[in-house]
């Protein structure tokens, strides 16, 4: 494998003003041609230096493995949304260049016991204290770009996989479901918290749930709050493959393995179920516009809520 490189948090660090959407999620810069693709992929790719996100390329099993390892809490920050977006972006160039030949893309996490823990609680709490509409709604923009290019897998006729060793709460389960196969250890758990502090899972949650077991029960896992087991998961067909506990990677491995001589047709089929239950952009924009002016409904309670909520998720890194 082409281990990732780690960046300079200086030379791309992002600010918490969220006024300039484009600096939040920007588009990869253009790499240096080389006559040898194994050269544009390892040395002059972008897609292997990034800062939250640890990116290998497995040319033996045409797959293309990505970490996140968040640098502060576990959750979807803006440099996290940023990396995830450039991780995708820069997959489909090198793809489209012939440079990266691959037939799999898989998400895991390499913070310990966590997968991710979804939006930026104390952005979220900051924003909604300075009545900032703008702020809450380009961050849910930027939100649902990465969602929706996640659910169309980059444009790419790739297979998707998502490796949860760890919980996938909030804005980290909406990640989660978009992807085509979710291979889950028994310790993980998964859950849509929001409604504890009155509000709702707003980046695809309810159009994926929707789509995969129906409104009603959509509904009834947002509103409840509850946080269900990878076993629970997997009985409701949302797991795909459930593996004991340290034994994610390897299952991820033999489906692979297992599946890829089948490849094309496995594509076809995803990419059916894609067509017949299309989930469009301006939905996901309509929803996350209407989360973004709920959110400033919030009380005080709720607020306080948050904030600690957040200050846990901060306890977890020390």
């Amino acid at each position: 494998m082409i281990e990732s490189g780690r960046f300079n948090q200086d030379d791309i660090a992002m600010g918490n003003d969220m006024s300039d959407r484009n600096s939040s999620v920007a588009e990869p810069a253009a790499s240096t041609a080389t006559e040898s693709p194994g050269a544009a992929i390892g040395a002059r790719s972008a897609l292997f230096d990034l800062g939250q996100i640890d990116v290998e390329w497995d040319p033996a099993m045409a797959t293309l493995w990505a970490h996140m390892a968040p640098t502060t809490r576990p959750n979807y920050n803006l440099q996290m949304l940023r990396d995830i977006r450039m991780w995708q972006t820069e997959a489909k160039r090198l793809f489209d260049e012939g440079a990266l030949p691959l037939q799999y893309m898989v998400l895991g996490s390499r913070f310990p016991g966590v997968f991710n823990l979804g939006g930026d609680l104390e952005l979220f709490a900051a924003a909604i204290e300075r009545r900032d509409l703008p702020s809450l709604v380009d961050y849910g923009h930027a939100c649902i770009d990465v969602v929706h290019r996640a659910w169309r897998n980059a444009d790419i006729p790739v297979i998707s996989i998502a490796l949860a060793q760890g919980d996938a709460l909030g804005g980290g389960f909406e990640a989660l479901l978009c992807f085509d196969v979710i291979v889950a250890e028994r310790r993980a758990r998964f859950g849509l918290p929001e409604m504890l502090f009155g509000l709702f899972p707003g980046m695809g949650a309810y159009s994926i749930l929707a789509r995969k077991l129906g409104r009603r029960m959509a509904e009834k896992m947002i509103l409840s709050g509850k946080v269900y087991s990878a076993e629970e998961m997997y009985d409701m067909g949302i797991v795909t493959i459930l593996a004991d506990d340290g034994e994610g990677e390897a299952a991820v491995r033999d489906y692979i393995a297992g599946n890829r001589p089948h490849h094309a047709g496995h594509v076809g089929v995803f990419a059916a179920g894609r067509r017949v239950d299309p989930l469009e952009y301006g939905e996901l924009k309509d929803i996350v516009e209407n989360w973004a002016e709920t959110a400033l409904k919030l009380d005080p309670k709720d607020l306080r809520l948050m904030r600690r909520l957040a200050s846990a998720q901060t306890r977890l890194t020390r």
